[in-house]
C-alpha cells in the first residue's frame, strides 16, 4: 500500500495505540520515523524502540511511555502537509504550550526540536507538534 504523508501515518498510529492503552505500536520503518522516534525517546514521550527485520522495509515496534497510568504524549498535531508545506525560520519558530510541548522541525542538519533549533539559528519545516 502506498501511503503519501508517512509521517502522518506514524503520529496516527502512535495516538490510535496510545486511546486504545497499548503498550507498544508497530510502524513501517523509514529514516525519518526512525529519527523522530529517537527525539521522543530522548523527551521523555516513548520508552524504546526496535527494529524488526521482515523481507520489505522492516518495522519499528515502539514502546509507549505510561506514568501513573497516563500517557506521556497527550497530543499530537501535524504542522506542515503534502499539501500545504510550512517553512519557517530560526526566529518564527513557534513554541508549543509556551514550551511545555515540543515541535518537530526538518532542518539541513537533520531532525530537531523546535529549542535545538533555535539554539543553533537554523529554520526548516515544521512536521509536528507533540505535548
Amino acid at each position: 500500500m502506498n501511503i503519501t504523508d508517512p509521517i502522518a501515518d506514524y503520529l496516527t498510529r502512535v495516538r490510535n495505540a496510545i486511546k486504545a492503552r497499548h503498550k507498544k505500536v508497530d510502524v513501517p520503518a523509514s529514516n525519518l520515523k526512525r529519527d523522530i522516534t529517537k527525539i521522543l525517546i530522548e523527551q521523555k514521550f516513548l520508552n524504546e524502540f526496535s527494529e524488526i527485520s521482515d523481507n520489505k522495509q522492516g518495522i519499528l515496534r515502539i514502546s509507549i511511555r505510561y506514568v501513573d497510568g497516563i500517557s506521556a504524549i497527550s497530543g499530537l498535531t501535524r504542522i506542515s502537509k503534502p499539501g500545504l508545506r510550512v517553512y519557517k525560520p530560526a526566529n518564527e519558530i513557534p513554541r508549543v504550550l509556551n514550551g511545555l510541548g515540543i515541535a518537530l522541525v526538518s532542518t539541513s542538519q537533520g531532525i530537531m526540536t523546535d529549542s535545538d533549533a533555535r539554539r543553533n539559528k537554523i529554520g526548516g519545516e515544521v512536521l509536528c507538534h507533540i505535548w
